[in-house]
């Protein structure tokens, strides 16, 4: 039975932080539509002010990637101006953060092109569609559609179809992990005819469901009272009934415990993941999705798939928002970058399940 209760707790630099900010940090009784709107404003305002030393060194262009229900969703590639635009290069594929309901093209301008500049490679970023308007499984099926075209525009992207690297953030995270055991599990034929993923990225992801945790997830904790959904319930930035929230927007209408859209974690077996492509994991601490992620790593690493876990100790989900006034934000970067550097180099599998505290 496992206890991951030891990397919990805030750290001094975190406190500091958490005296700064308005109590609650975020009113989860907003109107959908209002704190979509004020969210993405400060997303986009933020990403801005950063691109103005970033945006010079990367060239970025605007695609349109079609949906299978007849519509369309937007995405933008990012190539380093060091890198010769017919230069062929590995791609990162990335799916942003935010519930499901936040996230736009712009607000994820920095972070993509500072991917970009740093791991030498080709980012797609792509703006699957957002609850309330798209219910699921629109985000997931507009996930699978992007990765579709990607392969398709190989060529045009001037990007390697065997250097493709999946990765993403909390809800990104949860399309990302999904994505890639959907295309393990081989059901799925559009995937399948696919080449290998190279590598994910799952930073502080979303891999279960609230509703079906007494029977997946909990079951392999050693109490429920040292779980990090009981340890966090009223964390910073992403406290329980904010994920209650985002949840109930997506409207579900029945939760599977062995769906490999909603629940990740508990869809997977040691037979079906044996042969997965290299996965790093970022894990915050102080998050009530710590949990969740530390098992499905043991799941990886333990069915002899290599596997990189970097904990970030004493800071909450979506710390990364915070920028330089935190410390471990630099770690995360360096995870996507070191993630994407890492499935080129072919990792080998210990075996062995090994967290390190970043």
């Amino acid at each position: 039975m496992c206890d991951f209760s030891e990397y919990g707790g805030p750290s001094e630099e975190w406190l500091a932080i958490e005296k700064t900010l308005p109590v609650p940090f975020f009113d989860f009784s907003l109107d959908p539509e209002a704190s979509k709107a004020l969210v993405n404003g400060g997303r986009e305002e933020a990403s801005a002010k950063f691109m103005e030393k970033l945006g010079p060194h990367v060239r970025t262009k605007d695609h349109t990637i079609p949906t299978r229900d007849g519509s369309t969703i937007e995405a933008r590639s990012y190539r380093p101006v060091s890198l010769p635009e017919d230069e062929i290069a590995p791609v990162y594929l990335h799916f942003h953060g935010g519930g499901f309901l936040f996230g736009t093209l712009n607000s994820e301008d920095a972070v993509c092109a500072n991917t970009a500049i740093n791991a030498k490679c080709v980012v797609l970023n792509v703006n699957y569609r957002h609850t309330p308007e798209y219910t699921f499984p629109t985000a997931w099926l507009d996930s699978q559609d992007a990765f579709i075209w990607l392969h398709k525009n190989t060529n045009t992207l001037k990007v390697d179809r065997s250097k493709v690297v999946v990765g993403g953030v909390s809800a990104g995270g949860q399309l990302t992990a999904s994505l890639v055991l959907e295309k393990q599990r081989g059901k799925n034929v559009a995937l399948n005819r696919l080449p290998e993923i190279a590598a994910q990225v799952l930073i502080i992801p979303i891999l279960a469901h609230h509703e079906t945790y007494a029977e997946g997830p909990m079951k392999q904790m050693k109490s429920r009272e040292i779980s990090s959904i009981v340890e966090n319930e009223n964390a910073p930035v992403l406290p329980m009934k904010a994920c209650y929230a985002f949840t109930s927007l997506l409207k579900i209408p029945k939760v599977e415990l062995e769906d490999p859209k909603t629940n990740v974690l508990t869809a997977a077996t040691a037979d079906v993941v044996k042969g997965m492509p290299p996965t790093i994991f970022g894990v915050a601490g102080l998050d009530p999705l710590r949990d969740e992620a530390l098992l499905y790593a043991k799941l990886l690493a333990e069915a002899n798939v290599p596997t990189e876990v970097r904990l970030f100790k004493g800071v909450p989900h979506g710390f990364r928002r915070f920028g330089p006034a935190l410390k471990a934000s630099a770690q995360w970067d360096k995870a996507v970058e070191d993630g994407i550097a890492w499935a080129q180099r072919r990792p080998v599998a210990t075996g062995k399940f090994e967290i390190k505290v970043v």
